[in-house]
């Protein structure tokens, strides 16, 4: 079953059943108005919306196109955003970057820190900076939306909390890292509005794709139309969900609706940009940077700037996108009059 949030004129837009294509959805306003209301009485409504999606599939329902720009964040705002590292070889990557700390390469635990969930940005939303000079970045991410979760929990418990899986980019400001971690509590002002791809998708819909609480599939990443990287979401995961939810909930329980990412998705390698069509590159730019330091003496790729264009998906079977697109622009805060 794959689900959307439609813009409508209220904060939480409109939910909607959305074809396995991608192509039409339907509105389940009947059954629950917005994805949070869904998730709030799970159990009980998921049958019900996935008898719908499955009558949209066959065309006994006609529906409506399904315009990704329509699209809000699957949930324009949650209770609460977790943010985990999933994958070692991207904090090894990084550890080198003012304001890291090689105490936080933690094997045994996984680091997390809760991000600002507040207003969560489209699929298509402009990246908005307030200056020029913040060396802004994406993160490439798998996100997971869980139902609720005790204190405490077994695996099993938090392995069936998992709701719905997509994509998200983890846009971070790296030159307001270090004041954050050593001048502040955490990540702050350094971790703007994260995006997220406008399709959510339940496990069981993903198939032999998502095992063992991983998603095994490319996140493909193109920087202004050129290929940045292709790392495989299920390789070289060192956390996975259950791991990341079990960490979140060590001190409190959680509630329906709560988001956990995965980190930036890594693979092991030791290539610089630019990649060959079949390579695998990198879902930061931060640690394309690292890689060349290491191999040339100095970064030579850039941060992003305004005007520059980023584009995210996860490639399923025949090339397509599973969660749609995360197509951003950057753009400047315009000057107050």
């Amino acid at each position: 079953m794959k689900l959307a949030t439609l813009r409508a004129n209220r904060p939480d837009g409109q939910l909607v059943v959305v074809s396995n294509d991608l192509t039409r959805c339907v509105s389940a306003g009947r059954i629950a108005p917005t994805l949070q209301a869904a998730l709030d009485d799970w159990q009980r409504l998921s049958p019900e919306l996935s008898a719908l999606a499955t009558q949209l599939d066959k065309g006994e329902i006609a529906g409506q196109p399904f315009e990704p720009t329509t699209a809000l964040a699957p949930l324009p705002r949650a209770y609460q955003w977790i943010d985990g590292a999933g994958y070692m070889s991207h904090l090894e990557r990084v550890r080198s970057l003012k304001g890291s700390r090689d105490a936080e390469l933690q094997s045994v635990r996984p680091l997390i820190y809760q991000g600002g969930s507040d207003s969560l940005s489209a699929a298509t939303d402009p990246i908005v900076i307030p200056e020029d000079d913040l060396a802004l970045d994406f993160e490439v991410e798998l996100a997971a939306i869980i139902g609720p979760v005790p204190m405490r929990p077994s695996r099993e418990q938090a392995a069936a909390a998992i709701r719905l899986i997509t994509v998200c980019n983890d846009v971070s400001l790296r030159r307001l890292v270090a004041d954050d971690l050593q001048n502040g509590f955490g990540f702050f002002h350094s971790k703007p509005s994260t995006s997220f791809a406008p399709v959510v998708v339940t496990p069981d819909a993903l198939g032999d794709r998502w095992r063992d609480n991983k998603l095994h599939l490319p996140i493909r990443v193109e920087v202004n139309g050129t290929l940045y990287g292709q790392p495989n979401a299920g390789v070289d995961v060192h956390f996975d969900f259950v791991d990341l939810i079990i960490e979140a909930a060590r001190t409190r329980q959680l509630t329906a609706g709560t988001i956990i990412g995965s980190g930036t998705i890594a693979n092991h390698h030791d290539s610089t940009l630019p990649i060959k069509e079949d390579g695998i590159g990198f879902g930061c730019i931060a640690e394309a940077r690292t890689a060349e330091k290491v191999k040339f003496g100095k970064a030579r790729t850039p941060f992003l700037k305004p005007g520059d264009s980023v584009r995210i998906a996860a490639i399923g079977t025949g090339n397509r996108s599973v969660f749609g697109d995360i197509r951003q622009t950057v753009v400047a805060l315009s000057p107050r009059p």
